[in-house]
């Protein structure tokens, strides 16, 4: 089982489902928790009797809401060890980051739009990080200016947080995000109507996450979900 984070104060749940969703349809088995703060999932993921804790079936994805750990998830399923290909991470806070053993993941993004919100929210997140780590970025931007991508090195330039070479940029416009409010009002998980650069992006992170992918098995899963 391999561990995956996707940090940062930027709403992230989306972007976590797309990806697992496409995973899914290469055949892994997928578990999404959500540890952040405002439990967005919650909102989005449907579920017939929600507690205060709970695991639920969306789209072929597992999504587990309200734990402290992976330890609880288990014990709340009556397992000893979990039986996922992979555990898509939600991490908005320094607490859930530690607790969840982030440091441990085999991948970690960071998620950030340049609003200030995101950018600090997501900072506080690693800043208290005490050994190094490796992050891939995920930029939001509308221009996604060299400007931008320089500032949040600047605000990071003391964490202990090892900036990957590649990155991965979305567009933030409203398109994408008329597209995201269709899906959670459908309850479906459908890619037919983002742009390419979305899903090039979304791809992108699969192959990042799983590098054993082909770019063909992504593009016929890709091709199956549209």
């Amino acid at each position: 089982m391999e561990k995956i984070g996707f940090i940062g104060g930027f709403e992230k749940t989306d972007l976590i489902l797309c990806v697992a969703k496409i995973l899914v349809e290469t055949g892994k088995k997928v578990l999404v928790v959500d540890t952040t703060i405002t439990q967005r999932a919650r909102y989005i993921v449907p579920c017939i009797t929600p507690s205060v804790y709970y695991v639920t079936e969306y789209e072929g994805i597992d999504v587990a809401i309200g734990f402290e750990s992976l330890e609880k998830v288990s014990k709340y399923l009556g397992v000893a060890e979990l039986a996922y290909d992979l555990v898509l991470l939600d991490i908005d806070s320094h607490e859930a980051f530690t607790a969840f053993k982030m440091c441990e993941a085999e991948k970690n993004f960071f998620v950030t739009a340049f609003d200030n919100y995101s950018l600090k929210k997501g900072l506080e997140a690693i800043g208290q990080i005490d050994k190094e780590v490796n992050m891939t970025k995920v930029l939001f931007s509308k221009e996604m200016l060299d400007e931008e991508d320089d500032y949040l090195n600047f605000l990071s330039f003391y964490f202990s947080v090892k900036w990957a070479d590649e990155k991965i940029f979305f567009p933030y416009d409203q398109g994408a995000n008329t597209v995201f409010i269709y899906n959670q009002r459908i309850s479906q998980i459908r890619f037919r109507d983002f742009d390419q650069t979305y899903k090039d992006g979304f791809m992108m992170l699969a192959n990042l996450i799983v590098p054993t992918l082909k770019g063909g098995d992504l593009k016929k899963a890709m091709k199956k979900l549209l």
